[in-house]
């Protein structure tokens, strides 16, 4: 990996850093950073939670033991797209009012980034984003998270890419301008290795079940194009591969989301082999990626710390904007068919030749070597002015 390119850092007066988070994911990749920043001396870091998300976030950053200082609290029942940016962007926008900060660093794709985005923009308040240049060059998969992806990458003074793929697509679009584009890591995986460092055994109950060597399959389905019929087909695929191999179970935590947890339970809800959970804690969700045999997820995060665990994923989607995954041959592109899914995961259970192979990747991991908040903050510390 290309390192930032940062010589002699100087500690400057103190500047003030507001951190945007709103979500589980968004919480998880932040949490070393804003660890980190707030190491350093020169940084008076203040986080800020939209509440996107309310105890899904809570649970991340309780682990870290981390809390925000500011906490909008917009989550509500059947929330839309409308709501989420609208509710986000006048509330960060006042809160920013109130603190006027010196930068604003916000993560990936989220609606609330988006928002907290375009709030610090209309404030002239420089932006910076963590996970920039990721793409699937299609504005409809994932939705809306790619329009919001290129649209943070736009207002963004400091860009900071995971990859060397992820910064070649920011100079492809001349995305930079006036600003910063460095290749840091993914902060995924500084999260990654601290879960593991810090967290061996599972808490849940929901997991006693596959204590010891009990072999299982770990899958996680939420994007908002899998709804209806593709998550029908998802589940049915699962049902399939289960019933193919009589000695594997499967666990499925399940998300928040009404339209995502009806029909898991009307698909899944009766097989015994199969344990139906909310939103694991990210320990327990840590655990779980290493104890898996595989794993069938539309999870962008999960591709990258499967690649750290050398787990082969099956992606549950027909593009990844992580083709760094695919390329390093621990991600399978399976879509959403049911046929396709059935084949992909039945031969990775089938071929323990395969499967040995993918399994040792993981010492060739493009996402990172965990030090990508280390970077980010030596760069803040040398370019904010």
């Amino acid at each position: 990996m290309k390192e930032a390119k940062i010589m002699n850092p100087r500690a400057f007066a103190r500047k003030k850093i507001d951190i945007v988070i709103g979500t589980r994911p968004e919480a998880i990749k932040m949490a070393p950073l804003i660890i980190e920043l707030r190491r350093r001396e020169n940084f008076s870091v203040r986080v800020i939670s939209t509440g996107q998300h309310t105890d899904m976030l809570k649970q991340a950053l309780d682990f870290f033991k981390l809390k925000p200082d500011a906490d909008l609290a917009i989550m509500k029942k059947n929330q839309t797209l409308d709501y989420i940016t609208s509710s986000a962007l006048l509330g960060v926008g006042e809160t920013l009012d109130s603190d006027r900060p010196d930068a604003v660093l916000v993560h990936g794709d989220t609606t609330t980034a988006m928002a907290s985005s375009l709030a610090a923009f209309h404030r002239r308040i420089p932006v910076g984003h963590v996970e920039a240049g990721l793409r699937s060059f299609d504005m409809q998969i994932p939705f809306p998270e790619e329009m919001n992806r290129v649209l943070i990458d736009r207002l963004a003074k400091w860009l900071f890419a995971p990859t060397e793929l992820a910064s070649a697509n920011l100079r492809r679009e001349n995305a930079v301008s006036g600003g910063y584009l460095y290749v840091t890591g993914n902060t995924v995986i500084d999260a990654l290795f601290i879960a593991l460092k810090l967290h061996k055994e599972p808490c849940s109950p929901v997991l006693s079940p596959l204590a010891g060597e009990a072999p299982f399959i770990l899958m996680t389905a939420h994007r908002r194009e899998s709804w209806g019929k593709p998550m029908e087909r998802i589940c049915s695929a699962l049902l399939e591969v289960l019933r193919r191999h009589g000695e594997f179970r499967a666990l499925v935590p399940m998300h928040k989301n009404p339209a995502v947890r009806d029909s898991m339970k009307d698909i899944l809800g009766e097989n015994e082999r199969i344990i139906l959970c909310d939103p694991l804690d990210y320990p327990d969700f840590v655990w779980s990626l290493g104890r898996c045999k595989i794993i069938l997820s539309d999870s962008g995060g999960v591709q990258e710390e499967a690649s750290a665990l050398g787990k082969p994923v099956v992606v549950l989607r027909g593009v990844t904007e992580r083709p760094e995954a695919v390329e390093h041959g621990t991600a399978i592109l399976a879509g959403t068919e049911y046929d396709r899914i059935v084949t992909v995961a039945d031969g990775l259970l089938s071929d323990e030749k395969k499967y040995r192979e993918i399994e040792m990747r993981k010492s060739g991991n493009p996402f990172g070597d965990g030090r990508a908040s280390e970077r980010i903050a030596d760069i803040m510390a040398e370019t904010l002015r």
